[in-house]
Protein backbone atom coordinates (compact mmCIF):
# COMPACT_ATOMS: atom_id res chain seq x y z
CA UNK A 1 0.00 0.00 0.00
CA UNK A 2 1.26 3.43 -0.91
CA UNK A 3 -0.19 6.63 0.58
CA UNK A 4 -0.47 9.34 -2.08
CA UNK A 5 0.76 12.91 -1.75
CA UNK A 6 -2.87 13.94 -1.31
CA UNK A 7 -3.15 11.78 1.81
CA UNK A 8 0.20 12.89 3.20
CA UNK A 9 -0.50 16.57 2.55
CA UNK A 10 -3.98 16.32 4.05
CA UNK A 11 -2.48 14.92 7.22
CA UNK A 12 0.17 17.65 7.28
CA UNK A 13 -2.49 20.31 6.73
CA UNK A 14 -4.64 18.95 9.56
CA UNK A 15 -1.59 18.90 11.84
CA UNK A 16 -0.76 22.48 10.88
CA UNK A 17 -4.30 23.56 11.75
CA UNK A 18 -4.09 21.65 15.03
CA UNK A 19 -0.90 23.47 15.97
CA UNK A 20 -1.54 26.98 14.65
CA UNK A 21 -5.32 27.23 14.44
CA UNK A 22 -6.45 26.64 18.00
CA UNK A 23 -7.83 30.16 18.50
CA UNK A 24 -8.05 31.67 15.03
CA UNK A 25 -8.65 30.89 11.39
CA UNK A 26 -5.48 30.24 9.41
CA UNK A 27 -5.12 31.49 5.82
CA UNK A 28 -4.35 28.75 3.32
CA UNK A 29 -1.30 30.67 2.10
CA UNK A 30 0.24 30.45 5.59
CA UNK A 31 -0.24 26.68 5.67
CA UNK A 32 1.15 26.38 2.13
CA UNK A 33 4.28 28.32 3.13
CA UNK A 34 4.89 26.37 6.35
CA UNK A 35 4.31 23.01 4.66
CA UNK A 36 6.07 23.85 1.37
CA UNK A 37 3.01 22.78 -0.59
CA UNK A 38 1.40 24.60 -3.49
CA UNK A 39 -1.65 26.62 -2.48
CA UNK A 40 -3.52 25.20 -5.50
CA UNK A 41 -2.94 21.66 -4.25
CA UNK A 42 -4.06 22.60 -0.74
CA UNK A 43 -7.23 24.15 -2.19
CA UNK A 44 -8.15 20.75 -3.62
CA UNK A 45 -7.42 19.01 -0.34
CA UNK A 46 -9.20 21.52 1.87
CA UNK A 47 -12.28 21.21 -0.29
CA UNK A 48 -12.55 17.51 0.64
CA UNK A 49 -11.78 18.22 4.29
CA UNK A 50 -14.40 20.95 4.40
CA UNK A 51 -17.13 18.87 2.71
CA UNK A 52 -16.49 16.10 5.24
CA UNK A 53 -16.85 18.55 8.12
CA UNK A 54 -13.25 18.15 9.25
CA UNK A 55 -12.50 21.88 8.93
CA UNK A 56 -14.47 25.12 9.16
CA UNK A 57 -13.82 28.11 6.99
CA UNK A 58 -14.43 31.86 7.01
CA UNK A 59 -13.97 34.08 3.98
CA UNK A 60 -12.53 37.57 3.88
CA UNK A 61 -10.17 39.47 6.14
CA UNK A 62 -9.19 37.37 9.12
CA UNK A 63 -10.59 34.34 7.37
CA UNK A 64 -9.10 30.97 6.69
CA UNK A 65 -9.49 27.50 8.12
CA UNK A 66 -9.58 25.79 11.49
CA UNK A 67 -10.35 22.31 12.74
CA UNK A 68 -14.03 21.63 13.36
CA UNK A 69 -13.16 19.45 16.38
CA UNK A 70 -10.31 19.02 18.83
CA UNK A 71 -7.07 17.36 17.60
CA UNK A 72 -7.80 14.43 19.92
CA UNK A 73 -10.92 13.65 17.88
CA UNK A 74 -9.16 13.09 14.53
CA UNK A 75 -7.32 9.87 13.83
CA UNK A 76 -4.82 9.38 11.06
CA UNK A 77 -7.19 6.71 9.73
CA UNK A 78 -10.09 9.17 9.40
CA UNK A 79 -7.98 11.56 7.36
CA UNK A 80 -6.40 8.89 5.16
CA UNK A 81 -9.71 7.18 4.43
CA UNK A 82 -11.20 10.50 3.39
CA UNK A 83 -8.36 11.27 0.98
CA UNK A 84 -7.28 7.78 -0.06
CA UNK A 85 -10.48 5.78 0.15
CA UNK A 86 -10.21 2.26 1.49
CA UNK A 87 -6.95 1.25 3.14
CA UNK A 88 -7.59 -2.41 2.38
CA UNK A 89 -4.49 -4.16 1.00
CA UNK A 90 -6.61 -6.21 -1.44
CA UNK A 91 -9.88 -5.41 -3.22
CA UNK A 92 -11.85 -8.25 -1.64
CA UNK A 93 -11.57 -6.53 1.78
CA UNK A 94 -12.69 -3.07 0.66
CA UNK A 95 -16.28 -3.63 1.79
CA UNK A 96 -17.83 -5.15 4.90
CA UNK A 97 -18.92 -8.23 2.96
CA UNK A 98 -16.28 -10.13 1.01
CA UNK A 99 -17.99 -11.03 -2.26
CA UNK A 100 -14.95 -12.63 -3.87
CA UNK A 101 -15.97 -15.95 -5.41
CA UNK A 102 -12.67 -17.44 -4.22
CA UNK A 103 -12.94 -16.23 -0.61
CA UNK A 104 -13.94 -19.61 0.77
CA UNK A 105 -11.00 -21.38 -0.85
CA UNK A 106 -8.44 -18.56 -0.74
CA UNK A 107 -5.34 -19.69 1.10
CA UNK A 108 -3.97 -16.13 1.39
CA UNK A 109 -7.13 -14.38 2.68
CA UNK A 110 -5.99 -14.76 6.30
CA UNK A 111 -2.74 -12.95 5.50
CA UNK A 112 -4.61 -10.01 3.95
CA UNK A 113 -7.11 -9.87 6.83
CA UNK A 114 -4.29 -9.74 9.38
CA UNK A 115 -2.48 -7.06 7.38
CA UNK A 116 -5.67 -5.00 7.09
CA UNK A 117 -6.32 -5.33 10.83
CA UNK A 118 -2.76 -4.19 11.56
CA UNK A 119 -3.08 -1.19 9.24
CA UNK A 120 -6.38 -0.17 10.82
CA UNK A 121 -5.00 -0.70 14.31
CA UNK A 122 -2.13 1.67 13.66
CA UNK A 123 -3.90 4.47 11.78
CA UNK A 124 -6.99 4.37 14.00
CA UNK A 125 -4.86 4.40 17.15
CA UNK A 126 -3.00 7.64 16.41
CA UNK A 127 -4.65 11.05 16.76
CA UNK A 128 -3.42 14.44 15.63
CA UNK A 129 -2.84 15.23 19.31
CA UNK A 130 -0.66 12.11 19.67
CA UNK A 131 1.55 13.17 16.75
CA UNK A 132 1.90 16.71 18.09
CA UNK A 133 2.73 15.45 21.57
CA UNK A 134 5.39 13.05 20.23
CA UNK A 135 7.00 15.84 18.25
CA UNK A 136 6.87 18.56 20.90
CA UNK A 137 7.25 16.70 24.21
CA UNK A 138 10.84 15.51 24.78
CA UNK A 139 9.62 13.29 27.66
CA UNK A 140 6.96 11.54 25.59
CA UNK A 141 7.58 7.86 25.14
CA UNK A 142 6.51 5.69 22.25
CA UNK A 143 6.90 5.71 18.51
CA UNK A 144 7.94 8.71 16.49
CA UNK A 145 5.67 9.44 13.54
CA UNK A 146 7.20 10.81 10.36
CA UNK A 147 4.76 11.85 7.65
Amino acid sequence: MMISTKGRYALRMMLDLAIYGQDSYIPLKDIAERQSVSIKYLEQIVSSLSRAGFVRSVRGTGGGYMLAKKPEEYTVGMILRLTEGSLAPVSCLEYAENTCPRAEDCMTLGVWEKLYAAINGVVDGITLADIIKEKTDPNASGDMYCI
